[in-house]
């Protein structure tokens, strides 16, 4: 063990409680390092740098993108919150990766920022039970927050950490939350929420076809995500097949949506006009008329092409390829369709019921 190494490893959202989590343990004399966990749902791979400054922590990030895509690809075992959120998986599989992160650098202990009783579905006593069990990291996990509301672990009776420096915070305010952080004189306090987009109907919409239209790998279901997150999303379905269009809002999302094509991806642009730049998710494979109906559909956003009337000249790349196209700049009577959140919902809940009924039977 060298002077670098840290003692504790502490499961580092940027929120407030795993800030506080990881000051309570540096307060008893502890080296920490805060794991900061990425993917299209949750995360800030460019953050840990200010955080480090802000707040004095050793902060590295972990892209776990592509095992969530597959947590979600099998369904979450514990089922989902109210959108599409599957918390307590979630926690039990960032629970796994920082177990490893903490063997890796010889670390004894993990912590996270958890709170008893401040969500309704990953921290209820029951929960917070089950998670480290499930997770493989039980007797290694510390909650500081609400240690004291919680049996021992090793750690705490072995003299690692002293439990009574450590905090018996329950329920879902912050007052507590707030004196600490006075205390520790922290610069800037986050402000509340659960951070993840998987809680949130307008992203679920989003999320849902593409989990439930898309079969490749995890790595490229992960990418799917991704630009999912992109720009205004509009789906076709056409002979038993599902075809898939994002279309910029601005100048940012036409960047993001041009480093995100793949190979075989189209990128529809209008010739000698400013306006959205179309992704066509393998769009190099698509029939003819349906790049032209998505060139229509982008084309409609840009309001010099509408102003203009007539046809509007555009082009569709790939990597090895292209096609000129002229379209009128429309989208009334479109059969491409934004996803829907009750579209979305219902699916979930039909799915969910199934699985009862499959349970029910199997006697689980």
């Amino acid at each position: 063990m060298t002077a670098s190494t840290p003692d504790v490893i502490v499961l580092f959202s940027g929120g407030l409680d795993s800030i506080l989590a990881a000051k309570v343990l540096e307060e008893q004399g502890l080296r920490v390092r805060c794991l900061h966990c990425v993917s299209p749902f949750f995360g800030d791979a460019a953050a840990p740098p200010r955080w480090r400054r802000l707040y004095g922590l050793d902060v590295v990030s972990l892209d776990v993108s592509a095992d969530f895509a597959a947590l979600l690809r099998r369904r979450p075992d514990y089922g989902f919150g109210k959108v599409m959120n599957p918390c307590v998986d979630c926690k039990i599989l960032l629970l796994r990766h920082a177990r490893l992160h903490m063997e890796s650098v010889g670390a004894r202990l993990l912590a996270t920022g958890e709170v008893l009783g401040q969500r309704p579905m990953s921290q209820r006593r029951d929960t917070l039970h089950l998670i480290p069990r499930d997770a493989g990291v039980t007797g290694l996990l510390l909650r500081p927050l609400c240690a004291r509301l919680l049996p021992p672990i090793p750690a705490e009776e072995g003299g690692l950490v002293n439990r009574s420096r450590l905090l018996g915070i329950s329920g879902r305010g912050r007052g507590e939350q707030l004196a600490l952080a006075a205390r520790f004189g922290l610069k800037e306090i986050p402000t509340p929420g659960g951070g993840c987009r998987l809680t949130e109907r307008e992203n679920a919409r989003r999320y849902w076809p593409v989990l439930t239209r898309r079969a490749e790998d995890a790595e490229a279901l992960a990418r799917d995500f991704a630009l999912a997150n992109l720009g205004r999303q509009f789906w076709r379905r056409l002979d038993g097949r599902h075809y898939w269009l994002a279309v910029g809002r601005n100048n940012a999302d036409n960047k993001r949506l041009a480093a995100a094509a793949a190979p075989e991806d189209a990128l529809i642009s209008l010739t000698g006009l400013p306006g959205p730049l179309g992704l066509a998710r393998a769009g190099a494979t698509w029939p003819r008329a349906l790049l032209e109906e998505a060139a229509a559909l982008t084309a409609s956003y840009a309001p010099k092409a509408v102003a203009a009337g007539g046809l509007t000249a555009l082009r569709a790349t790939w990597r090895c390829g292209g096609l000129d196209m002229t379209a009128p700049p429309q989208r009334a009577d479109t059969l491409w369709l934004e996803p829907s959140w009750e579209d979305a919902r219902a699916e979930i809940r039909e799915e969910a019921r199934l699985r009862r009924e499959a349970q029910s039977r199997s006697g689980i």
